[in-house]
């Protein structure tokens, strides 16, 4: 058909749709309906349904469900599965999404991919999705016709803005592929800086997690999972955390969990049960403070550089290092005595922090044996970290 002879009104209508709106009203519509898609998957999927750190209340919970299923066809049970397996087998070959495994290339552009095939692991879906939504309307209708949402909400993008209504209806479809399941779950484990020496690769990728809701911050999830805040230092901030707190306060959220934080207590002659329940509950914290404040002052009086790659080796005994480069560490370390003292110390009191045999009176008994030997080791600085972290306390973290 000529265009010359399609009807003037026609074309309106796939130009620009019922609202015929122009550019600065279709932007303004995907940075909200995108972050609205956003904060549904951080503040419901991630934060209340995989961690239960924080309950909505039901009118609102069900609209987060809902804007997943129209923007996503992201089932919630599955979705919560896949993350909780992530944490449970972080950087295994059963993490779903670790770019130490699958390559940082495969993770951030194949992300989408990765989790279709995680969905396709029903027993571990099974066995990491219990507690989720399992309603009238999720069996019969978010489930079982996941991708009718999307499909909804194409039909409705059209009619309301005509052809740029498809245009932002496919940009749609990629944002949480890409800044979720490409950025968070591939650069979140790959590059930025780290407030917790974790027994993974997780990092935050800016102190301030305004664009992916707070999901920037994920080193200091993956150091506190159950954690409904993820801003955990005073300069960082989580835009997550303040929507949860305005919430809190119209009594649409209430929050369950959020990460403790450390109190040092003065004059602690030996590690106490105060003392052993803060580490336990914190060790990445002890980890992290070992590593800047024995590692790092003794590396500074070393003459020769060692390597960036080898010195992060040093904060989690070269775990992620390669062969060629875990032999190089051990060499250096082996010319260096007082160094490879202080690798010594820090591999021990790893294994102390990370005891499963839940008997607390024997794992308290090594520690003060590890303190004991910290302080007659006649390193100033292993002698003054074992006289703060037997004074470690919990106190409660809120706001």
């Amino acid at each position: 058909m000529p265009l010359a002879s399609i009807p003037t009104p026609l074309l309106d209508f796939l130009a620009g749709g019922l609202l015929q709106a122009g550019f600065g009203a279709l932007l303004i519509w995907f940075l909200v309906a995108t972050q609205l898609t956003i904060f549904s998957v951080t503040l419901y999927l991630h934060r209340s349904m995989a961690h239960r750190s924080v309950d909505f209340h039901p009118v609102l919970a069900h609209f987060f469900r809902f804007w997943t299923w129209l923007t996503t066809s992201m089932i919630t049970r599955e979705w919560a599965a896949i993350h909780r397996k992530h944490h449970a087998k972080c950087e295994t070959e059963e993490d779903p999404h670790s770019p130490q495994i699958k390559g940082i290339k495969t993770v951030f552009w194949r992300g989408v991919e990765l989790y279709r095939e995680a969905r396709g692991d029903r027993e571990s879906i099974e066995k990491y999705g219990k507690g989720c939504p399992d309603d009238w309307i999720e069996r019969h209708l978010y489930t079982p016709h996941a991708t009718l949402g999307p499909t909804l909400l194409l039909f409705i993008s059209f009619a309301l803005f005509g052809f740029a209504g498809v245009a932002i209806w496919a940009l749609q479809m990629a944002w949480i592929p890409f800044w979720a399941a490409g950025v968070v779950n591939g650069l979140g484990h790959w590059w930025g800086y780290r407030n917790f020496e974790s027994a993974d690769t997780s990092t935050n990728l800016t102190p301030w997690g305004v664009w992916i809701g707070g999901e920037e911050l994920h080193n200091n999830h993956h150091a506190f999972p159950s954690s409904a805040k993820f801003a955990l230092r005073k300069w960082e901030f989580d835009i997550g955390w303040a929507t949860i707190r305005a919430m809190e306060k119209l009594r649409l959220a209430k929050v369950l969990r959020v990460a403790p934080t450390l109190d040092v207590r003065p004059n602690i002659a030996m590690p106490d049960g105060e003392t052993l329940r803060a580490l336990l509950a914190i060790r990445f914290q002890a980890m992290t403070d070992y590593y800047r404040n024995v590692t790092l002052p003794a590396l500074r009086d070393n003459r020769d550089r060692l390597p960036r790659a080898l010195r992060k080796g040093l904060a989690d005994d070269g775990r992620w290092l390669d062969d060629a480069k875990r032999a190089r560490l051990q060499a250096w370390l082996a010319e260096r005595p007082k160094m490879a003292t202080l690798a010594e110390y820090r591999q021990r009191l790893a294994q102390v922090l990370d005891d499963r045999s839940h008997d607390a009176q024997a794992t308290l008994q090594r520690l003060q044996a590890w303190c004991a030997e910290a302080e007659a080791s006649g390193i100033h600085a292993l002698e003054a970290f074992s006289a703060r972290l037997k004074g470690y306390a919990l106190a409660p973290a809120r706001g």
